[in-house]
Formats: structure tokens, sequence, C-alpha cells
């Protein structure tokens, strides 16, 4: 049986928001934005996607008196990308080729 990649997660923006995420309990709006060099409204549009999908949770609430937004992986979210990494693992270890530098 094939690998299954998720259509969700699949978008390299919305793969780059959820490994970026994995890595961390709560991830600040601005942080996620400059790590992955992109528009506000582009991360805007692929973090309320994966949160329809229920793969991400969105929290509003001030610094001071400065609105702020975080975002984290639900359970639901860490195991859809940790399934979703291993799909792309079995397809690369599938073709030959090493997922590691030799």
């Amino acid at each position: 049986m094939a690998p299954e990649l998720d259509p969700v997660i699949h978008a390299p923006t919305r793969l780059r928001i959820t490994a970026l995420l994995a890595a961390s309990e709560e991830v600040e709006f601005a942080f996620v934005r400059d790590t992955l060099e992109i528009s506000d409204s582009a991360l805007s549009k692929q973090a309320a996607a994966l949160e329809a999908a229920g793969y991400v949770r969105i929290r509003k609430g001030y610094v001071g008196k400065r609105p702020k937004t975080w975002y984290s992986l639900t359970p639901k979210g860490r195991k859809a990308y940790e399934a979703h990494v291993a799909a792309l693992q079995a397809i690369v270890a599938g073709s030959g080729h090493s997922v590691l530098p030799r």
C-alpha cells in the first residue's frame, strides 16, 4: 500500500508551519512569520486552513496593550504531521535514496 500524504499539510507553506510548530509547545505569530519569511496575510491564510482541519490551535491575547497571536499544534495536528513525515520518508526510502546525506 502506498504511503498517504495529508493534502492539508502537503502544501509547502503549511508543511513548514507544522514542522516549526512540532518543535515547540506554542509559537508567537511574528516568530513564525519571520522564521518562514512569509507575509502576515500568507501566514494568516495558511494557519486558518490548518485550524479548519483541526490541526492548529490559534490563541489570541494581549501582552500589555499589544494584541498577540500564538499558534500550537493540536494532538490531531501532531499525529497528522508525524504521519505525513513518515509517508514522505517511505516514499524517499522506496526510491532507493537515503533521506540523510551520506
